[in-house]
């Protein structure tokens, strides 16, 4: 694949500048490069798997790249504030977040970003195990170091699922939704989980891993039968496989956009905007928190990225850490104490 800075990374830019036939002349010129160092490098990112039509009398035109995640390493394809400007492409790793973890302790920048074609020993909340078959879905862990407190560190996660639900609709014709704290659903079923893991002290940040997994391409045999949540892919849901690589790609554009978007307005607007893609309006809920099992009707989240918890009329708890484990429509006349139990 293309290396940044590599000829091929700077053609490949050309190619997708342009969105049409670019002369081997102006590639040429441009690059201060011979016809032939052209011819080479065209020839190398076709054996990449880059699908390069060309016409003797009009150039060379990028027609498709390979689904292949490496390739967002040399083409990103956008011009990020923050995140993207580094991207880690790796065939094969452990965990993503431990990767983007070391990389915070060795002092990349923020906005690093680690993709993964496959993983080893992926996690998700509370330890979970996260399938991570190859070739076949994204897994990525960005880096960040917020000028927040800690305390706020919560709202980045709720800043990834609506960048997320955003980067299904735009590019997807389905329907996101987000269940709290990080889950993204299609039909109700789990598209996508989010994990954060902060590297703080009382009051400071030195940096924030965020990680994605996003369920694009598994069938419905890849997926374990011990869930504890129904799961769901794109595919399943489309009856068709996604490609994976403009997807990231605007994911990661939307991600950058947002993640300034807050840095400069705080959390109401992303509050807002968490709201609109939330399946609890209206809910009932029962929610598995550190004090046990809680029920009652969802009222809202507050400025930290907590679940507000109406648990009986005139009381609700706040939910810094916990799990939705079902949503179901709200019966005014029978209200559950903050002990779980009706009265």
């Amino acid at each position: 694949m293309a290396k940044p800075g590599s000829r091929a990374e700077k053609v490949l830019r050309l190619l997708r500048r342009s969105g049409d036939f670019v002369s081997s002349h102006d590639i040429c010129s441009e690059l201060g490069i011979s016809r032939a160092a052209v011819w080479k490098q065209i020839e190398g990112l076709r054996s990449d798997g880059y699908d390069i039509e060309g016409v003797s009398s009009m150039g060379y035109r990028l027609l498709r790249v390979p689904d292949a995640l490496r390739v967002l390493e040399a083409d990103r394809g956008f011009d990020p504030l923050r995140i993207g400007r580094r991207i880690v492409a790796l065939d094969e790793t452990g965990s993503t977040n431990e990767d983007a973890w070391q990389l915070g302790l060795e002092g990349a920048e923020e906005g690093t970003v680690v993709l993964a074609e496959m993983q080893r020993a992926g996690r998700g909340r509370r330890g979970r195990r996260w399938v991570s078959p190859a070739g076949t879905n994204l897994y990525a862990s960005v880096l960040l170091r917020p000028a927040v407190l800690p305390a706020e560190a919560a709202l980045l996660t709720l800043l990834a699922a609506v960048e997320l639900c955003e980067t299904l609709r735009e590019t997807l014709p389905v329907a996101p939704g987000i269940k709290w704290p990080n889950d993204v659903l299609l039909e109700g079923a789990k598209v996508a989980g989010i994990l954060a893991e902060m590297h703080a002290e009382q009051e400071t940040i030195h940096f924030l891993v965020l990680g994605i997994g996003v369920n694009l391409n598994m069938t419905r045999e890849m997926f374990p039968g011990e869930l504890t949540y129904p799961a769901t892919s794109v595919r399943c849901v489309l009856g068709r496989p996604v490609e994976r690589v403009p997807f990231t790609r605007r994911l990661l554009e939307n991600l950058d956009r947002g993640y300034e978007r807050f840095l400069r307005e705080g959390a109401r607007p992303l509050r807002k905007r968490w709201l609109s893609f939330c399946v609890h309006l209206g809910g009932s809920l029962e929610v598995d928190t550190p004090k046990g099992i809680l029920r009652g009707r969802f009222e809202d989240i507050d400025d930290e990225g907590a679940l507000v918890l109406e648990v009986a009329p005139g009381a609700t708890e706040r939910i810094r850490a916990g799990d939705v484990i079902r949503v179901s429509p709200p019966v005014p006349s029978a209200w559950p104490s903050p002990g779980g139990e009706k009265e």
